[in-house]
């Protein structure tokens, strides 16, 4: 079974010469997540998407596993780790990321794998958003080496026992998830 066979299309980007005024560009792309809390691994994956995309708006998405932090909360964490970058948005939504993605004519949704286990949630999810929004493309980031073991539920869970996740949350997180666990 390939992806292609399935209407998706993969997209292969080789190194070339650029000059120093060159970058590639896939115009504007949504990361859509719940973000309770934002990690370090989330801001790496929207660091280096910015050398891909001119523009990625960051999509709240309520959750339905009992949240820490409102999604204003959660909004305000996002701006913290981006301050005063014209490239990042941040949303948040209570409907359909196919639907919102019509709506503001963004045809890419960017995704994170950290795990071979992820692929097949993410695939089922791109596959549902395709059959939605048949101009809606999923792009998915491998997580770097550092990060790809970091989620935001297991975050919650050591900080919640004490532990120290100084390496795998910004510092303005980690003082809130102090605030609100500890």
């Amino acid at each position: 079974m390939s992806l292609e066979s399935h209407g998706y299309s993969i997209l292969v980007m080789k190194p070339t010469k650029k000059t120093s005024n060159q970058k590639p560009s896939l115009h504007r792309a949504i990361y859509p997540g719940t973000f309770d809390p934002i990690t370090n691994g989330h801001v790496d994956l929207i660091t280096r998407s910015l050398s891909i995309f001119d523009e990625v708006i960051i999509l709240i998405a309520h959750s339905s596993k009992n949240p820490i932090f409102t999604p204003e909360e959660r909004k305000k964490l996002i701006l913290h780790c981006f301050k005063n970058d014209p490239r990042i948005k941040v949303d948040v939504i209570d409907g359909l990321l196919a639907d919102y993605a019509k709506k503001l004519g963004v045809n890419v949704i960017l995704r994170g794998l950290r795990a071979i286990s992820d692929f097949e949630y993410e695939f089922q999810m791109a596959t549902m958003n395709k059959r939605l929004h048949p101009k809606l493309e999923t792009f998915f980031l491998m997580a770097s080496e550092n990060n790809f073991f970091v989620n935001s539920t297991l975050v919650k869970e050591v900080i919640s026992h004490g532990g120290d996740v100084s390496t795998l949350v910004p510092p303005h997180v980690e003082q809130r998830l102090k605030e609100k666990l500890c």
